[in-house]
């Protein structure tokens, strides 16, 4: 079933509210372990609403940051040629990050 962006977020804003009082923390107190002020803290719990900077900000606090890390996985292959076009891009984004990359002296 669908949620609307609302509802998703209301319910991300009840996930990390839980978390927090698993963990046994006040708002003020995860607040400032995040580095977010506490209004917006008291936002994202209630309306699930914040930058992704502040979401991630909370995901570390409440040490679930593992969890962003999959939240947009890589489409699977369609076909094995797709895989090795898919590998042979990466291989050459990496060759040109290195060129682009200050040298250290």
């Amino acid at each position: 079933m669908f949620e609307t962006p609302f509802e998703l977020a209301q319910a991300i804003g009840a996930r990390i509210r839980s978390r927090r009082l698993i963990l046994g923390w006040t708002q003020a107190e995860v607040a400032e372990r995040s580095g977010i002020s506490y209004r917006t803290w008291r936002r994202l719990e209630a309306e699930g609403k914040a930058s992704i900077d502040d979401l991630v900000r909370a995901a570390i606090a409440l040490r679930c940051e593992e969890g962003l890390k999959t939240l947009f996985p890589e489409p699977s292959a369609s076909s094995m040629d797709a895989l090795l076009e898919r590998q042979q891009a990466t291989e050459r984004d990496m060759i040109k990050r290195r060129a682009r990359a200050p040298r250290r002296v």
